[in-house]
């Protein structure tokens, strides 16, 4: 599925994979190489995310039930825990730089394109 940014047009992922399972949810990016352009992982239910076992920074994009962005982490190193947000549902992933280039901030709304 795609990622759209709804509040300036912009595209922020051609291909978001879903990670919605407890399995998937667990292992998330752990152990990959890298992330590439233009995709992203979606996990929900999640608060909050970790960067434990990954060689790579990510993006983090927290998203309320509305898909509204309430908090937004850019270059999470690797070994790091991210932040805790009480009214996120679901955290999108993406590669490091993604959300300055598309512009994404706090307050805006995405939408996910199938």
């Amino acid at each position: 599925m795609k990622l759209v940014n709804l509040s300036n047009d912009k595209v922020i992922a051609e291909t978001v994979n879903q990670a919605y399972s407890f399995v998937k949810r667990l292992k998330g990016l752990m152990f990959t190489d890298k992330l590439e352009s233009g995709t992203g992982v979606h996990i929900r239910p999640c608060q909050s995310v970790h960067t434990f076992f990954m060689n790579y920074s990510i993006d983090i994009i927290y998203l309320n039930k509305a898909n509204i962005v309430v908090a937004i982490d850019e270059a999470l190193p690797p070994g790091k825990v991210g932040g805790r947000y009480a009214d996120a549902v679901s955290v999108i992933e993406l590669p490091t730089g993604t959300t300055g280039r598309t512009e994404t901030k706090v307050g805006d709304e995405l939408i996910f394109i199938s």
